[in-house]
């Protein structure tokens, strides 16, 4: 801006600055530097005072309108790390230790723990690194690099780690189990890796991702490792679980949670019972698949797939035999009110949390490592389930009939 466009309050600053460099002997960058680091300093200080008076709702000396039994207690030095070096802060103390600044936070070593928060917060919602990059040095006027992005967001997997391996409720009304895949670079090779993902409702209606665990290909024999895995974590019992019709993934749960019923989802089982219908059959087989899992009960739903069968077997032989195949662990929800119907025939609670890990990692096609895969999860998984705060509206109900059909299971 050329000087004849400036604003007078502009103008006024300006010569404020002047008159500051002047009397600062200014003659280098280095001095520049130092005056900055001062000014911070400066800022902080009396931000932390102002803070400080707010706390105790009277400011220095002013006695008069003390009403508290709280005081000050004069400061302690804290050395914070800037863009600039390192500056010394003096931090106001109270004589109760009850005083925790917003400006300066009692464990905050370097102001540019702010902009790591940013950083941490567009990796979460699937930003790419040379964007972060852009959107850094736009809003801070701050340099960073791929490395840079990378040691910020490697700082996270000890806490991620640490998340992965918390205790869990000892018991799950209904826990949702389901697998993600990704593309990993693996011994110079892209190798197609599953993310196991264990989504828990307590017994208090709150929905809560328990896990997530980066395995090969999905198997069975992952899942029993993920199941002992919840075991030795607290849980001891699962009154529903919802999952795909993997082979064995029946057999895993009942090893490790042998009371635990087991629905598989219906919406994995149309899908696989339409993969190879014809279009112009589509319309009209899901409407009569439709007359089977909708059913107003188990024997209904029988006859249904007996005319289902009739009509399509000679057309499409193995759909009614799929489902015969899989009927023990589809009709699970028959036997209860539609209320706890709806929540467990299909495993769309963590179809839906699935989808959005899909929306933040799709700009990335190949992560380099497994941990760069799980850190990036973890993150967007945070994110996502900060909105996660309440109950489900019907869980009265569902809890009431939940301690019908499992009296013997669930605590007084």
């Amino acid at each position: 801006m050329s000087r004849k466009n400036r604003t007078p309050e502009e103008n006024e600053r300006r010569a404020k600055i002047r008159e500051l460099l002047q009397f600062s002997g200014i003659s280098s960058m280095d001095d520049i530097q130092n005056l900055f680091k001062e000014t911070i300093a400066e800022f902080m200080e009396n931000g932390l005072d102002a803070e400080l008076d707010d706390e105790l709702g009277y400011s220095k000396y002013d006695y008069k309108n003390k009403d508290t039994d709280n005081s000050r207690n004069g400061h302690s030095k804290k050395n914070l790390r800037t863009s600039f070096g390192d500056v010394e802060v003096s931090v106001p103390r109270d004589r109760k230790g009850e005083f925790e600044p917003q400006l300066l936070k009692k464990n905050q070593t370097s102001i540019s723990q702010d902009i790591e928060e940013k950083i941490l917060s567009m990796y979460a919602k699937g930003m790419t690194t040379s964007d972060i990059e852009g959107h850094i040095h736009d809003i801070y006027g701050v340099e960073v690099s791929d490395t840079t992005v990378s040691r910020i967001t490697d700082k996270i997997l000890p806490v991620a780690k640490e998340w992965q391996q918390r205790p869990l409720e000892s018991i799950y009304a209904v826990v949702f189990l389901d697998a993600i895949h990704f593309h990993v670079r693996s011994e110079g090779q892209i190798v197609k890796k599953a993310v196991y993902i264990a989504i828990g409702i307590n017994l208090d209606g709150r929905k809560d991702v328990l896990g997530m665990w980066v395995g090969e290909n999905e198997s069975a024999k992952f899942w029993a490792s993920v199941l002992n895995s919840l075991r030795n974590r607290g849980v001891e019992d699962i009154f529903i679980a919802c999952t795909d019709n993997l082979t064995g993934f029946a057999n895993a749960i009942e090893a490790v949670f042998p009371k635990t019923e087991i629905q598989n989802c219906i919406i994995h089982q149309l899908r696989n019972s339409t993969k190879y219908v014809s279009y112009k059959d589509i319309k009209a087989l899901v409407a009569d698949l439709k007359s089977v899992y909708a059913a107003v009960d188990e024997t209904t739903a029988l006859d249904a797939l007996d005319s289902f069968a009739e009509k399509w077997d000679k057309k499409y032989p193995k759909i009614a035999q799929s489902w015969r195949d899989n009927w023990p662990n589809l009709s699970t929800y028959f036997k209860y009110p539609q209320e706890v119907r709806r929540l467990i025939y299909t495993t769309n609670a963590i179809e839906g949390f699935n989808r959005q890990l899909r929306k933040v990692t799709k700009a990335k096609s190949v992560f380099p490592t497994d941990d760069s895969l799980f850190k990036m999860l973890y993150l967007a998984m945070m994110d996502i389930t900060k909105k996660w705060t309440g109950r489900r509206q019907d869980w009265s109900m569902i809890h009431a009939q939940l301690s019908v059909y499992f009296a013997d299971r669930m605590p007084d």
